[in-house]
């Protein structure tokens, strides 16, 4: 069992790994290269999907973590954490909506919302691993 002082550690790992896929499944589309890229997407939805379990479980056991530093950095680190939470709350409807869409071969209707899902989705994975390195390893 993984003890819960590792699970922000594991957050940050199962952040940018969902960020990797999600620009592999992009380049495979890009590409041509559907099924790769239905399997690179099912699997950053996979990842992201266990990122949420970790992170409610975590927040949980061991509530939250004030932000140490000062300085600068602060109005910085809240502006990213403000930013990326704002947005994972719309993530979650969009990600459903667009891989549902895929599921159900509606291709056009799947390309028009994933162009916005696909940003919003990488900007929330990188900043949730910049929010980590700030409160963890700053």
């Amino acid at each position: 069992m993984i003890p819960i002082t590792a699970l922000p550690t594991l957050n940050a790992l199962l952040n940018g790994t969902s960020a990797v896929l999600l620009l592999a499944g992009y380049l495979c589309i890009r590409r041509g290269r559907v099924a790769a890229h239905r399997a690179l997407m099912i699997a950053a939805f996979v990842v992201s999907a266990l990122f949420l379990c970790s992170y409610v479980t975590y927040h949980a056991y061991a509530g939250s973590r004030p932000f140490p530093g000062q300085g600068w950095v602060r109005p910085v680190y809240f502006t990213i954490l403000i930013s990326h939470v704002l947005l994972a709350f719309a993530l979650l409807p969009l990600a459903l909506t667009t891989l549902y869409r895929a599921w159900r071969e509606q291709f056009e209707r799947h390309r028009r919302i994933a162009r916005w899902t696909f940003p919003i989705w990488i900007y929330i994975s990188v900043t949730g691993v910049l929010v980590y390195w700030m409160l963890y390893r700053m």
